[in-house]
């Protein structure tokens, strides 16, 4: 069995908890959260049997092979420090950090410490996402030249919707595009095969100043009739849209919001070629759209007899069987801790590693810097 310990437990972190349980390799054996008390409470109400509140103390927890940072985006750096200085694998949310400096350097620092490094981006795990990303390999499609798509949500809709994502000095200096566009732009990335090289942005505040809760609000968390409120600057993107050139001259365009009503979680993608194109859609995860010009159009099922014969495996049941986030969740750990079980690295993995990481949070910077300075910005290696 290995040992696996979660530090946070806000939104994302029993997420984590639910997917590793799932692999029956792996027992979470610790947690860690900001104080005490909050930390006992939630290992008790998530079954973990020990609890801390000081990251070096949970980092001598005894027999800990692998620790998952699931703390909010300003502590991803010093704490996936802290966790590679003692020798741990590690499984950080995204974003891997603040900047770009923090982001060589862990890169780094994984690299020299030889341990297994994975990312949280989740949509590449999607059976028909590997499906897309076969079909590309296979030239299915023919020689690409576009793709286009959006990531739309709309819980930061009102001006009353405020956490510490809004916040820039712990969410980060982008949020919408930081959010959820590094999510369009790893997915679609890892279905063409190509990098996102340079872009033009036009980003936008829809509420220059919000009204904070005064009283503690999770993500996604509703607020109270009776909540009171003080009034906070924005200085972060609510939407954007974005123009971007692939390492090879291909061409393409997304749109982030997080102000559409009604979209809950709809990241959608689109990849044309020569041959025909393809579309997914994360809200009907389980049907692939085949666009063709002298035939009837399809959708594919993640049925495994109808895959292709190198992803097949990763629709786990017959078709028919839903499969969802939750499992996508699973796929993405069960990568992951195959490469624990060898103990190194592995090449040849689909689980996003730090240089992902690293290389979409180049991405986002170059969005920022293309939208302050209102010109196409290439992406840093």
């Amino acid at each position: 069995m290995i040992n696996v310990g979660i530090i946070g437990t806000g939104f994302i972190g029993p997420a984590h908890i639910e997917a590793l349980r799932r692999l029956g390799n792996v027992n979470v054996v610790a947690l860690c959260d900001s104080n005490q008390s909050s930390a006992e409470s939630r290992a008790a109400q998530l079954n973990v049997p020990h609890a801390y509140s000081d990251v070096a103390a949970f980092l001598q927890h005894p027999g800990l092979d692998a620790v998952h940072n699931c703390t909010p985006n300003h502590l991803h750096a010093a704490i996936n420090r802290q966790i590679i200085a003692a020798g741990k694998h590690v499984f950080s949310e995204k974003p891997l950090c603040m900047t770009m400096d923090e982001a060589r350097e862990l890169v780094a620092l994984a690299e020299q410490a030889g341990v297994v490094h994975g990312v949280s981006f989740v949509y590449r795990q999607f059976a028909m996402v590997q499906q897309a990303a076969s079909m590309v390999r296979y030239q299915q499609l023919g020689r690409l030249f576009s793709a286009q798509g959006s990531y739309l949500q709309d819980w930061m809709l009102e001006e009353t919707d405020y956490n510490w994502r809004v916040d820039a000095t712990k969410g980060g200096a982008s949020r919408a595009v930081a959010d959820i566009g590094s999510h369009w732009c790893d997915t679609i990335q890892f279905v063409t095969g190509r990098k996102i090289a340079e872009v033009m942005a036009d980003l936008s505040i829809v509420w220059p100043t919000r009204k904070a809760s005064l009283a503690d609000v999770g993500t996604f968390g509703a607020q109270a009739d009776e909540t009171q409120y003080e009034s906070r600057e924005v200085t972060t993107e609510d939407m954007g849209f974005i123009l971007f050139r692939f390492d090879d001259g291909s061409k393409g365009s997304f749109s982030v919001s997080q102000v559409s009503a009604g979209r809950k979680n709809q990241l959608s993608l689109e990849v044309n070629g020569s041959l025909g194109s393809l579309a997914w859609d994360q809200e009907t995860p389980q049907q692939l759209w085949l666009g063709h010009r002298h035939k009837a159009n399809q959708l594919l099922s993640d049925d495994p007899t109808l895959m292709n014969p190198d992803v097949a495996g990763r629709a786990r049941f017959p078709g028919g069987h839903i499969e969802g986030w939750p499992d996508a969740f699973r796929a993405m750990m069960h990568q992951f801790y195959q490469a624990v079980a060898k103990g190194e690295p592995s090449p040849t993995a689909s689980y996003a590693t730090f240089h992902d990481g690293a290389q979409v949070m180049a991405i986002v910077d170059a969005i920022v810097q293309s939208h302050q300075q209102q010109r196409w910005v290439r992406v840093s290696p």
